[in-house]
């Protein structure tokens, strides 16, 4: 029994080490260092699209809690006015 139990756990070893071993095999080729770069691309795209949305989430949030007006709104600085956010209801005819 003894004898078994040592001959499967080699086996198994082997079987594991080859697979193992193929696997590095491909990832060094340069087919695989292409998917692997290219995978890297996608990577790094993805983070620096949800760091700017993070940000761009952040930052109108930040302004209408302070108050300020919506980003890409024009401000009116060194005047006695502050810019007002553009009205969404629609202008009757013949008022001015």
């Amino acid at each position: 029994m003894k004898r078994g139990l040592w001959f499967v756990a080699g086996a198994g070893t082997a079987v594991y080490v080859m697979v193992r071993g193929r696997r590095a095999a491909e990832a060094f080729t340069v087919d695989g260092l292409k998917d692997r770069l290219g995978a890297l691309e996608v990577g790094a795209r993805m983070v620096r699209d949800e760091v700017a949305q993070g940000q761009a989430e952040k930052e109108s949030e930040l302004r209408e809690r302070l108050g300020l007006v919506p980003h890409g709104t024009p401000e009116i600085t060194g005047g006695r006015h502050k810019a007002v956010a553009p009205s969404t209801e629609p202008q009757q005819e013949g008022s001015n």
